[in-house]
């Protein structure tokens, strides 16, 4: 696997495939790889004749509060996870390489799609994620780019942004990938105790009982949310940010009465670590 931190040689690995006629497949990520960022490595491997994985802490996705400075950092972990998965190049540039001028150029999708959910408390957040992403998009000239449905918000937005864009990259959404235990796999649980972890496991669960009581026939919104909610406040370790239902695709709002696809959504402090589970209901669950 090729380890490379300069655009210029990036580009030269692209020109190289582009020549050669190659497809491309692309995982972006902030790093500190889980079997989750792998089974997207490996879902690229399968689709595509290059792979190329990215690890970049984007310092434009943080709030001023955020923990931008303390997020796990573990590029030679990394290295090996992104190889051993199927990557052929791993691209880690630094800051000053992704934004080489103090006054940036910004991609950001408007509207209720990014002001929901997370975007609620985290007003910069996707504006740094669609900027990210394109540049990404444009510099890998993929042909195929790969996320976990656990960032649920985030495809939303990246699909509008490359529908309204006109980009000419196809996004393959992966299902969640979790722990034995049901606990959804992210960078961030490093951060927990070992009595937080334990205590985190009422997101899956909650949701897995909502999905459960869906499939039973319960269609009413305010009383799925209120089961996931009075579940997930019977931890006392639980703060919760959210727990909102909305439509699939697009983050629509819903009706009292379910119909169709839609997006059932937590996001929930343990201590000091904010976690985020999800579960599809409907059609397309």
């Amino acid at each position: 696997m090729i380890l490379c931190h300069k655009i210029a040689e990036l580009k030269k690995a692209v020109r190289q495939c582009k020549k050669e006629g190659k497809t491309i497949g692309l995982v972006t990520t902030m790093g500190a790889l889980h079997e989750g960022h792998a089974s997207l490595i490996k879902a690229a491997r399968k689709e595509n004749d290059f792979v190329i994985a990215t690890v970049f802490v984007n310092p434009t996705q943080f709030g001023p509060t955020e923990d931008y400075a303390a997020y796990p950092r573990t590029l030679e972990a990394d290295c090996k996870t992104a190889e051993a998965a199927g990557a052929d190049l791993l691209f880690a540039p630094s800051p000053e390489e992704m934004y080489p001028h103090k006054d940036m150029t910004w991609v950001e999708v408007t509207g209720p799609i990014t002001k929901v959910l997370c975007g609620r408390t985290r007003p910069i957040h996707f504006r740094g994620v669609a900027t990210v992403c394109t540049k990404f998009f444009n510099l890998t000239e993929c042909d195929r780019a790969y996320y976990g449905l656990k960032d649920a918000q985030q495809t939303q937005v990246l699909q509008r942004m490359v529908e309204d864009l006109f980009m000419n990259v196809q996004l393959r959404l992966m299902p969640i990938v979790r722990e034995a235990d049901g606990l959804a796999k992210s960078s961030r649980n490093v951060y927990l105790s070992r009595e937080e972890r334990t205590a985190a496991l009422v997101l899956s669960r909650s949701l897995k009982h909502a999905r459960e009581a869906y499939e039973k026939g319960e269609r009413s919104k305010s009383k799925l949310i209120a089961m996931v909610t009075e579940e997930i406040k019977s931890e006392p370790m639980s703060n919760i940010d959210y727990v909102e239902m909305y439509g699939m695709p697009g983050l629509p709002e819903v009706g009292e009465t379910i119909t169709g696809s839609v997006l059932l959504a937590v996001a929930v402090k343990f201590g000091k670590t904010r976690l985020i589970d999800n579960v599809v209901l409907g059609a397309e669950a």
